[in-house]
């Protein structure tokens, strides 16, 4: 499948689903009380130990595949199905 062969999502990102974790620099939190919500990572309270992952990978069932869906993991942690996207804005 080529990259843009889907219509993008409402943010304007193509691709986000089924290809790998996504690491994010967030901490984990059980919930989004007390969230950034201007963009910012979420460094405070939380977890330590864990950073958060969105949107499943191929090696998940296609409903953990979505980008709410989240997870953790340390952040030494290294998987085939973990990765982090790379974004270009011009």
């Amino acid at each position: 499948m080529h990259v843009g062969s889907f219509p993008p999502n409402a943010l304007g990102l193509y691709d986000m689903h089924g290809n790998v974790w996504e690491w994010c620099e967030d901490y984990w939190h059980d919930n989004y009380n007390g969230a950034s919500t201007d963009g910012s990572p979420w460094l405070t309270g939380g977890d330590t130990r864990y950073r958060l992952l969105r949107g499943g990978s191929w090696l998940n069932c296609p409903r953990n595949c979505g980008s709410v869906y989240r997870f953790w993991y340390g952040e030494n942690s290294h998987y085939d199905s973990i990765g982090f996207r790379v974004v270009f804005s011009a």
